[in-house]
């Protein structure tokens, strides 16, 4: 597995601020994208320094993107696939909700007045392009393809790979996603009302203002076990199953009972063979948003008889939109790895209403089982489970 997010710029360093405590939420530090009153989970490394680090590792001949999502994604992957693996075979999925808007951003005026010399790189705006860098950079000759359900796309891309494997379509699957900061999301959130204009988002709690957006790509190599043990691989984790539903209720909002939530909990329970109780950990969706914290807190008072112990990293690396599901996967892993729970916000009381409340410090503690939600606009709501090697 590969991720870069604001916890670090690789799985190593994002071990380490999950085990410390670390948060990634500040002013913006690399990126001119204006917004000085907001708090984001930015990238520590600017596009130059990207551009730098991934001509390291592709030579100076491979013709590199200039969209900062596709520099994150190639830079997730290349981590994710530094063990040489047979690529040609390998099948990319990837995930993104805004593509390269970044750049488009970035070269609008000049084409809006005519200048019309970079008119070449509107060819990255598509939100798929970046898939095509991965798998051009891995040398991929098999299939490859985006997906873009919002918030929920590379939990998505996930549970798409696993069904590939299952049915022999795919020998080996590269899943994941990346987003970068942009002024276009994030001038969308301010107009939903859904950005905390006070500083750190405080999820599951009465003071929830909105959310920190962020910025990730993250990847995780995925294979059938007995391929895996056949050449000497030892599973990092076990995919063991994974649901998506939907609310059908409104464009943004989750249904006020969270049906998709619980639909998507309980059915990735049942895939898994698992039964509520059997749970150790969720990382929770858990945006700090009015509507997300109360439907997914009441999705899980009505599933679990006792709600798990739970946080939610995005109070640690903002809501990295696609990325987010791959992300927390990753994130899921190292705590069965390490044996945490780590704390996101902690909080005094619970939303009025409601009980359970996220962990209100870090749980050193083993876990087997972990499930993890990752809920997109529209009512499209995926849970994964993830099992400890």
């Amino acid at each position: 597995m590969g991720a870069i997010c604001a916890l670090g710029n690789d799985v190593d360093a994002l071990t380490k601020s999950l085990v410390e405590g670390t948060r990634g939420i500040k002013p913006l530090e690399h990126l001119d994208l204006g917004f000085p009153e907001l708090h984001f989970g930015e990238v520590a490394l600017s596009n130059a320094e990207l551009v730098q680090e991934l001509k390291a590792l592709l030579g100076e001949e491979f013709a590199l993107p200039l969209s900062r999502t596709a520099l994150l994604a190639l830079f997730a992957a290349l981590s994710a696939t530094r063990e040489a693996l047979d690529e040609n075979n390998t099948v990319v999925i990837s995930a993104s909700t805004v593509g390269g808007m970044d750049l488009s951003e970035r070269l609008f005026a000049d084409w809006k007045a005519g200048e019309m010399t970079q008119a070449r790189y509107a060819a990255e705006h598509p939100v798929g392009s970046h898939t095509s860098f991965v798998a051009d950079a891995i040398g991929c000759k098999a299939m490859h393809t985006t997906i873009s359900t919002a918030c929920s796309s590379s939990a998505n891309a996930m549970i798409l790979g696993a069904q590939l494997l299952r049915t022999g379509r795919a020998k080996r699957v590269l899943a994941g996603g990346s987003d970068a900061l942009c002024k276009f999301t994030i001038e969308g959130f301010k107009a939903l009302s859904a950005m905390d204009t006070t500083g750190v988002t405080k999820p599951f709690s009465n003071e929830r203002n909105g959310m920190n957006l962020g910025e990730a790509a993250a990847y995780l190599v995925m294979e059938c076990e007995a391929d895996a043990l056949e050449a000497g691989r030892k599973p990092l984790a076990f995919f063991a199953g994974g649901a998506n539903r939907n609310d059908a209720h409104h464009q943004t909002a989750t249904s006020p009972e969270g049906n998709g939530p619980y639909l998507a909990m309980r059915d990735a329970l049942e895939i898994a063979g698992l039964k509520p109780d059997e749970v150790d950990h969720i990382n929770a969706h858990g945006t700090g948003t009015d509507n997300n914290d109360i439907t997914e807190l009441a999705a899980m008072e009505r599933l679990f008889r006792k709600v798990p112990q739970y946080t939610t990293t995005k109070a640690l690396t903002g809501h990295t939109l696609a990325a987010a599901g791959a992300l927390e996967a990753v994130i899921s892993i190292i705590c069965m790895r390490e044996g945490i729970v780590p704390v996101g916000h902690a909080t005094s009381a619970a939303i009025t209403g409601h009980t359970a409340m996220p962990v209100a410090q870090t749980i050193r503690r083993p876990l087997r089982n972990v499930l993890s939600n990752s809920f997109g606009f529209g009512g499209n709501d995926t849970a994964i489970v993830l099992m400890g090697s």
